[in-house]
């Protein structure tokens, strides 16, 4: 797959002024979502990733105004529904991942943002937050067009799902701080306000991460319409033991620390 960067920088009114960017990963068996291995197979836990990511996409093309900039990993032509993210990136700038590790990755996309489109406000995401929609998105944007700086939406399980910045440059803040811990949401947090100051740094909603299966039933459970739900009734059934997800615990504030 080829990058398209057809129309970056404009939308049909004029310079692109918010981007929602998706930081996403090509969902080959054996390489995506791993953790949902057993008792999903390989195959069935990339479908489910791919089911992800297509629900992301859906959401982030969805809100008003904002072009979407996804940062890609991997081949779709090894990936599960491969031609189907295809199809839906066609419409969307996508750039292929750059950096190491995942602090690297994230400032390399929205270091492409900020020369892409310059000038634009940006929230980036990932794949592993299928229950969000546009009006997550469109909020967290309009925290950092309304005079805030920064906004971070924290994780239930100590990462976080949501970064929101007025100047994409500022994730360079955050690059060094170290992934998949359960205290990244919170060092992520307390370096942007050390940063920038405690009362640029907003907080929105709280979600759950997909990361193991009773987290995907859980999830599932939410947005009972999506291809999301349908691949993990299909490919994990019910599973009574799952744990309850927790949409959100706070609304956007102001800057309060957790």
């Amino acid at each position: 797959m080829q990058d398209d960067q057809a129309g970056a920088g404009t939308s049909g009114d004029g310079p692109t002024a918010r981007v929602v960017l998706v930081l996403a990963k090509a969902p080959v068996a054996g390489r995506a979502k791993t953790r949902l291995t057993p008792p999903a197979t390989p195959q069935g836990a990339a479908r489910i990733a791919a089911a992800a990511l297509l629900d992301t996409l859906d959401a982030a093309a969805a809100v008003p105004g904002a072009r979407v900039l996804v940062a890609l990993e991997g081949d779709l032509g090894d990936a599960e529904r491969g031609d189907e993210i295809a199809a839906a990136l066609a419409g969307h700038t996508v750039v292929r991942q750059r950096g190491e590790a995942l602090g690297e990755r994230i400032d390399a996309v929205h270091s492409d943002a900020a020369v892409l489109f310059p000038g634009a406000a940006t929230v980036q995401v990932g794949m592993d937050t299928p229950q969000l929609d546009a009006a997550l998105l469109d909020r967290a944007l309009r925290t950092v067009e309304s005079g805030t700086t920064a906004a971070i939406g924290l994780a239930h399980d100590g990462g976080w799902w949501a970064l929101a910045l007025h100047d994409p440059r500022r994730a360079a803040i955050i690059s060094t701080i170290p992934t998949s811990r359960d205290d990244t949401g919170a060092r992520t947090l307390a370096a942007l306000r050390d940063a920038l100051g405690d009362d640029a740094v907003a907080e929105l909603e709280t979600l759950s991460d997909v990361d193991t299966a009773d987290d995907a039933v859980a999830v599932a459970d939410l947005v009972p319409d999506g291809r999301f739900a349908r691949a993990v009734a299909e490919l994990l059934g019910d599973r009574d033991d799952a744990v309850p997800a927790r949409h959100t615990t706070a609304t956007v504030s102001g800057g309060g620390r957790p």
